[in-house]
């Protein structure tokens, strides 16, 4: 049987009560590879990431890249560390993806005229016009997903306000 099949099937064994977890179980299970938030999150994610890949086929990027052009989108022409802050990534990561998208006429970037020390990235024509052939995009997931819009909805809610929960406890511990 594949590793993919073991995980599935251990991710999917039924829970009990609110936590997801027996209060009766020992302190071991804690442990089990089914019981941790982080591998149901991981797991989750890697199908998502299958889906998004499809899905992003027709407009010939992929989804780091969809991630940028969805914050242009929206607002166009932003600082390097303004499209960092929204897509919780930092200039190191963030500056090859962007010389990327560049190369493939997506983007300029162009020094700052008041600090050259920041970089205003924009939409070219090119990144303007895949707007139109994303609006597909959300659907697609959505369908892959098997769930309602209410059912996605409240899940996005719950994942956002968890994220909030998560970087306010900064690097504490326990």
């Amino acid at each position: 049987m594949s590793e993919n099949s073991n995980a599935q099937r251990a991710a999917s064994r039924p829970r009990t009560g609110r936590t997801g977890r027996n209060p009766a179980k020992s302190a071991d299970d804690a442990l089990l590879l089914r019981e941790q938030l982080c591998f149901a999150l991981y797991s989750t994610m890697l199908a998502m990431n299958k889906v998004y890949r499809a899905a992003l086929r027709d407009l010939g990027v992929t989804y780091p890249q969809y991630l940028v052009l969805l914050v242009l989108w929206e607002n166009d022409a932003l600082t390097v560390s303004q499209i960092g802050e929204l897509l919780f990534l930092d200039s190191a990561t963030l500056t090859p993806l962007l010389k990327r998208m560049e190369a493939l006429g997506l983007i300029e970037r162009v020094r700052g005229r008041t600090d050259e020390r920041q970089v205003v990235v924009s939409l070219t024509d090119q990144g303007r016009k895949l707007k139109k052939v994303a609006r597909a995009v959300p659907e697609k997931v959505s369908c892959n997903s098997g769930c309602t819009p209410a059912e996605l909805a409240d899940l996005r809610g719950r994942l956002v306000a968890l994220r909030g929960r998560l970087f306010g406890q900064g690097e504490a511990v326990g």
